[in-house]
């Protein structure tokens, strides 16, 4: 199995997340023993964004970091441990909303494909790009 990082460029449909993984200088720690779960926008989560906001966040590292590590949950959390929350707090430090009661919503964020596995963690799909307060 691979780590998360591999997963989610061998999935295909992450090409922006692993390039903004890339660009922030997370490589490494995702590709690190963990666990971690990974709320992973899709590349049409990150294209539902205003135009233009990719290409700043590529030039300004501290928010792209930011951002990218409110994806992220400490410890492995499968989907049937996730229905039981209300919060999750991030890598961020700041907390995500989960919403179960109608499907499963990470803030603004549906989660289309739960439990994609990795070897230091579990992967999440969602379709909205989840921005921190």
């Amino acid at each position: 199995m691979a780590n998360i990082v591999d997963t989610a460029a061998n999935n295909g449909s992450f090409t922006t997340l692993v390039a903004a993984i890339q660009a922030a200088g997370l490589v490494d720690t995702l590709k690190g023993p963990g666990p971690f779960t990974v709320f992973a926008p899709t590349d049409e989560a990150f294209n539902k964004l205003p135009a233009g906001t990719v290409d700043s966040l590529l030039q300004d590292i501290p928010k792209l970091k930011k951002i990218l590590t409110y994806h992220v949950v400490s410890g492995k959390v499968l989907a049937a441990d996730v229905v039981k929350l209300k919060t999750a707090t991030t890598v961020e430090g700041s907390d995500v909303k989960i919403d179960a009661s109608n499907g499963v919503k990470i803030n603004d964020a549906t989660v289309a494909t739960a439990d994609v596995a990795a070897d230091n963690g579990v992967i999440h799909v969602i379709d909205t790009v989840l921005i921190p307060a």
